[in-house]
């Protein structure tokens, strides 16, 4: 089975160099993969031809042009209304045509959300798409969703949350049965407000393997494979931790470069930090899935190089292969029967 995924070859803050060279390793990497560049057409041809790999792999790239750029501090509104020939609407339109199977976009992220829910809409049972990420922990790493797709979501959409989030790291982890936690002020029964313990009552009656609550300490303890919460706790908790992360780096690099001494300590220490560095890379958990659409987006940060930018397009490749969307709506559907 040919597994196919448009780019958004010019969108994120680098554009057509990285998305470009991101698909022909990709291209290179998996033998069952073809990509839909989408974009001007002439600056993508142009670029391909900087690439040796390209003329080999030929047969399994495709280009599909685009007059419009959507800009990183684009009104996702604006996007919709005004941008309807943007390269990341094109890709998006692939999806839908069944042109392709999943699209990958570095670009503004509202737009990006608002247009993939206007042009493919959301799963039957779904109120509202969630952003899905993994992040790094002491055991491996683990998925946390809603990432900022939502703010104030009811505890029904909470739980359409945690069945999706279940359905994708199963299939793209092949973990047979994920573990599932949920976000809260502290994991005593009785600890949060009302509709987070409504939201547990339902993960309680669920067919899921719901663990109970977790705290903003045990994101990246790896308790549970899959971690549930509001758009609006979430990304304050992921923006929180990357926060952390670049003051720890600063620190670091500062502390390295202080003196002569600490510079020649810095030489014996190179092995360390750069076994430190490959655990809590981020490029290595590129990739954020918009989960309960009609089709598979995953968005890449914008900034991401050519590596994390392939970890972006590895992430739609096995949602693709799994058939996420169609496993999502089949189990969504026997849940809400459930329940009924």
């Amino acid at each position: 089975m040919t597994i196919k995924v448009s780019i958004d070859a010019a969108g994120g803050d680098y554009g057509i160099p990285v998305t470009i060279e991101a698909g022909i390793n990709a291209l290179s990497k998996y033998n069952d993969l073809q990509i839909h560049f989408v974009g001007d057409s002439l600056s993508i041809e142009n670029e391909l031809k900087k690439h040796r790999k390209s003329d080999l792999l030929g047969n399994r790239i495709y280009i599909t042009h685009a007059t419009e750029v959507i800009s990183m501090d684009e009104s996702p509104s604006n996007a919709l209304r005004r941008k309807k020939d943007s390269s990341m609407r094109i890709a998006i339109k692939l999806v839908k045509d069944g042109i392709v199977d999943a699209c990958v976009s570095a670009g503004n992220t509202g737009a990006l959300m608002a247009i993939a829910r206007f042009v493919l809409k959301t799963i039957d049972g779904v109120d509202r798409p969630a952003i899905m990420s993994s992040v790094p922990t002491i055991t491996g790493h683990n998925h946390i969703l809603d990432l900022g797709g939502n703010i104030d979501s009811k505890p029904e959409t909470l739980l359409q949350f945690a069945i999706m989030g279940s359905i994708a790291v199963q299939h793209t982890e092949n973990i047979q049965n994920p573990s599932i936690g949920l976000l809260n002020v502290g994991v005593e029964d009785m600890k949060g407000h009302e509709k987070i313990q409504a939201t547990a009552d339902l993960l309680k009656d669920s067919s899921l393997n719901y663990q109970g609550f977790v705290e903003g300490n045990d994101i990246y303890k790896g308790v549970v494979d899959v971690i549930v919460c509001d758009g609006f706790e979430g990304n304050i908790a992921l923006k929180a931790s990357e926060g952390v992360a670049n003051m720890i780096s600063h620190f670091i690099k500062e502390s390295f470069n202080k003196n002569l001494l600490t510079k020649i300590v810095a030489l014996f220490a190179k092995p360390v930090m750069k076994n430190f560095k490959a655990k809590v890379d981020p490029g290595k958990h590129n990739g954020a899935s918009l989960l309960g659409l009609r089709g598979v987006v995953v968005k890449s940060h914008g900034n991401a190089d050519v590596d994390s930018f392939l970890q972006a397009i590895k992430e739609a490749y096995l949602e693709a292969h799994a058939k996420i969307t169609e496993k999502i709506s089949k189990q969504l559907t026997q849940e809400l029967e459930d329940h009924k």
